[in-house]
């Protein structure tokens, strides 16, 4: 037995006709008779009454219909599901976001992908650090990641998307808070607030890297692990911070953002996944996500 019995069969009972049944799977009539008279041989049971004019189904057809039409649906839906999962449309994701991309990119980047892919569940998390996100990608918790490079594993595939321009978050009524743009060597003595150096922030080797090189002297006043509390504070009165320009999207009452100057004053956003990942849904992601930028 076979599918193709099971469908022969379906065709006769719902035609409760030979002669209409083989127009319908386009096939002459003797073989469609043959065939079913196999399969009731097979299965030891009647399951037609023929008569000249029409067909019957017994007690065992009407069962074995019933059947034979849930069998080829879920078959139908196999093939389905398996030419959706092919063409990268059906899947689970889980996508870990840098803090300062968390405000301004994630709500805009998360309706285009459930728009374009909407039987992929996705699932985000923001405010992760890029070693976290580097971890998290090898353990498998999180399958894409959109951080700040470097990533140095090679275990990675890693894609720039852009390069950020950096700001510096100031309390309203702080000194620097009337000028137009900061240069680095405006931040001398000024009180900082930092991503924490314990977490291997990337952000924190920039902003230490960018006062080093222009022969400033960092006074380090608070290290947080979120942008968010990091902004908060700045609110609070408690210091500045060097942030990348996304992070702008983040309004608080008493913070204002100023441009630094300087060539160096960038840094850039990737989007990385692991190298042995080739799912079709993951990839057509990633393209997604290159695609807006």
């Amino acid at each position: 037995m076979d599918l193709r019995h099971l469908r022969y069969f379906v065709a006769v009972a719902e035609e409760r006709h030979f002669g209409r049944a083989a127009e319908r799977l386009h096939m002459a009539q003797p073989p469609l008779s043959q065939q079913i008279r196999q399969l009731e041989a097979e299965l030891g049971v009647e399951l037609l009454h023929r008569t000249t004019r029409r067909v019957d189904l017994t007690e065992a057809g009407r069962a074995y219909l019933e059947r034979a039409r849930a069998i080829l649906a879920e078959v139908d839906e196999a093939a389905q599901h398996a030419r959706r999962v092919a063409a990268g449309s059906v899947g689970h994701l889980a996508i870990g976001c840098v803090g300062s991309a968390t405000y301004s990119l994630l709500p805009a980047l998360s309706r285009r992908l459930t728009e374009e892919l909407p039987g992929v569940d996705f699932s985000f998390r923001g405010e992760m650090l890029a070693p976290d996100q580097v971890e998290a990608l090898r353990t498998g918790a999180i399958d894409v990641a959109l951080l700040r490079p470097p990533a140095a594993d090679l275990s990675l595939t890693v894609h720039t998307l852009r390069r950020d321009r950096l700001v510096v978050a100031v309390p309203v009524g702080h000194r620097l808070a009337g000028r137009r743009r900061l240069r680095v060597a405006d931040l001398a003595g000024a009180d900082l607030i930092v991503h924490s150096a314990d977490r291997r922030s990337v952000m924190y080797d920039v902003v230490l890297g960018l006062l080093r090189d222009a022969g400033v002297e960092p006074h380090i006043r608070h290290e947080v692990g979120e942008t968010s509390t990091l902004v908060t504070l700045v609110a609070g009165g408690l210091g500045v911070a060097v942030v990348p320009e996304p992070v702008t999207a983040l309004t608080l009452d008493g913070v204002a953002y100023l441009p630094l100057a300087g060539a160096g004053a960038r840094v850039e956003l990737a989007v990385a996944h692991r190298a042995d990942r080739a799912e079709p849904h993951l990839a057509r992601t990633v393209g997604i996500i290159r695609s807006a930028f």
